[in-house]
C-alpha cells in the first residue's frame, strides 16, 4: 500500500537524521493525498520529541478553519506517536501573508536545517506548494541565491481555495537531504510525465524541483 510504504521510507530517514544527528525535520504538503500518508507515519516508532515538522505551504487562515492545512497536520498526523513532534506553523495570525512573512522567516531560519525530507504533492495543473503556473510571485520563489526561505502568494484562482497563501521558496524546498512527491492517480502520473520533459517552469512549476540535480528526487505514486 503506497501510504504504508511512504511512511515506513519517511519514517527510515527521520530515523537516520536522529542516529546521526540527534534531531530531524520533515516538512509536509497538505490536500487530500497525503491523509492515508499522515495516519500510516503517525503510528511509526521513532523518538519523535526530537523531530519537528513543519509545512511546505499554508492557506492564510486560522488553524480552525477546515481548510487550513495546520488543521490537517494536527488531525491526522500529530497524534499517535507522533503527538510528540514539534509542529511550527506557518500561518502566525498576521493579518496578510506579506505581514506575516518577516516573523516567518525569522521562525524558519532556526529549524534544523536541512531537512531530512521534503513530501510535495502535485495539482492538477502542475503547482506544488503554491507555487502556481503563471502566478507573478513564481520568478521570485525560484531564485535560489535569494536569502528568502517563504514569500506571500495571492490567492488562486478556482477550482484553488480561492485565498492568500504563503510558501515556502524552491531555496527552503531544495534544502534537504531527500525530496519526496507524493501522488495518486493516472491522470496525475501523465502530467508528472510531462513535468519531467524539457519546458518552462511557468507551465509547470513543479519542474522547479524536478528538474534538478542538488536533491535525490523519489517520486511515490499509486
Amino acid at each position: 500500500m503506497l501510504a504504508l510504504d511512504l511512511a515506513d521510507h519517511v519514517a527510515a530517514l527521520l530515523r537516520q537524521g536522529l542516529a546521526e544527528r540527534g534531531r530531524a525535520l520533515l516538512i509536509v504538503s497538505g490536500g487530500s493525498t497525503p491523509v492515508p500518508f499522515f495516519q500510516a507515519l503517525a503510528r511509526c516508532a521513532l523518538d519523535w520529541s526530537a523531530v519537528t515538522i513543519t509545512l511546505a505551504d499554508e492557506r492564510w487562515l486560522p488553524p480552525d478553519r477546515p481548510d487550513s492545512n495546520e488543521a490537517l497536520v494536527r488531525t491526522h498526523l500529530l497524534r499517535a506517536n507522533a503527538a510528540a513532534a514539534h509542529f511550527v506553523p506557518l500561518y502566525n495570525g498576521a493579518a496578510t501573508p506579506a505581514e506575516g512573512v518577516p516573523e516567518l522567516e525569522s521562525t524558519l531560519a532556526v529549524l534544523p536545517w536541512p531537512a531530512d525530507a521534503v513530501v510535495l504533492g502535485m495539482g492538477g495543473d502542475g503547482h506544488t506548494a503554491s507555487l502556481f503556473p503563471d502566478a507573478p510571485e513564481l520568478p521570485y520563489a525560484l531564485i535560489d541565491t535569494a536569502p528568502a526561505r517563504c514569500l506571500a502568494v495571492a490567492a488562486p484562482t478556482p477550482p484553488n481555495v480561492p485565498v492568500p497563501r504563503v510558501s515556502l521558496t524552491r531555496r527552503a524546498l531544495l534544502d534537504t537531504r531527500q525530496l519526496i512527491v507524493h501522488l495518486t492517480g493516472e491522470d496525475k502520473l501523465e502530467l508528472l510525465h510531462q513535468a519531467m520533459l524539457p519546458g518552462d517552469v511557468a507551465e509547470y512549476p513543479i519542474r522547479a524541483v524536478l528538474q534538478q540535480h542538488a536533491v535525490p528526487c523519489h517520486i511515490f505514486h499509486a
